[in-house]
């Protein structure tokens, strides 16, 4: 096979790759004018969507895996709660909360790896 046609494959697939993204897209685009954000089913899969995050976020702190599990679960409370309190003095937003708890986290594992606490 030569290098030209090996460089036009790649670009055609690249295209068609790219075509069948963009049209879910604009269907997506056309679909969304139509829904209503406050309506009952999107409140209901709001609420699913939170009902997932909150599951998934009790599982990662409470039954972690991999390097995680063996952090006590004290300090991944306390970075929890420090973040949840920083996102609520910011007015709701993710940032404060997000650097915060991941600030304590590693504040609170680097004092245990040297022995402080």
């Amino acid at each position: 096979m030569s290098e030209l046609t090996l460089i036009g494959g790649l670009w055609g697939l690249l295209v068609l790759v790219s075509l069948s993204t963009y049209i879910w897209r604009a269907g997506g685009v056309l679909i969304a004018a139509r829904i209503d954000p406050t309506g009952p089913l999107s409140q209901w899969f709001t609420c699913v969507a939170y009902g997932m995050l909150a599951g998934l976020i009790s599982r990662i702190m409470l039954m972690p895996i991999g390097i995680l599990e063996q952090t006590p679960l004290a300090d991944r409370l306390a970075a929890l709660g420090i973040g949840f309190v920083l996102f609520f003095l910011f007015k709701r937003q993710l940032l404060p909360g997000t650097l915060g708890a991941t600030a304590v986290f590693l504040i609170l594992t680097t004092l245990r790896a040297k022995g402080v606490i």
